[in-house]
């Protein structure tokens, strides 16, 4: 396989908040997840396949659990780095330090965990395409979308 041949991994395109199906395509309308007026609008549809980014109503309401896993494993994590490069202790506080140190890690990263798991809701429901320049664009028929209950959750 040449080089122009090679497709985009998964985790690189999710961890980059690209379209499931072309991985290439941004679907966010701003790349900084810290302009929090904007962190969470996404484009209709991707800008290079077309594909839809809201499958159905409510699509997105999935997403909580997924941003819950992921912050249980930021807290594990940040747990097991600290007891190995500082400790727990109840005698001098570690350990409140340690919880002060994860609730505002918790909080900076918000933005970017919101964005990380609808990406990964989205791709969990929409396979990757190889060949989606041939194919072109998906039909309406595939769309889960009824026009005239969008926006009323």
């Amino acid at each position: 396989m040449s080089a122009k041949e090679r497709h985009p991994g998964y985790l690189g395109a999710v961890l980059r908040n690209k379209c499931p199906r072309c991985r290439e395509g941004f679907i966010y309308e701003v790349r900084n997840p810290y302009k929090l007026r904007t962190c969470l609008k996404m484009k209709e549809r991707c800008p290079l396949c077309a594909q839809r980014t809201e499958i159905e109503v409510g699509f997105y309401y999935g997403t909580g659990y997924v941003s819950y896993g992921l912050s249980v494993m930021i807290c594990v994590f940040s747990f097991i780095l600290w007891w190995l490069i500082i400790g727990f202790s109840l005698k001098d506080g570690r350990i409140f330090y340690w919880l002060i140190f994860n609730t505002i890690l918790l909080i900076a990263m918000q933005p970017v965990l919101m964005r990380l798991s609808r990406t990964l809701w989205l791709s969990w429901f929409v396979t990757f395409d190889p060949y989606w320049k041939e194919r072109g664009a998906e039909p309406e028929t595939l769309d889960r979308i009824v026009p005239e209950q969008m926006g009323n959750w």
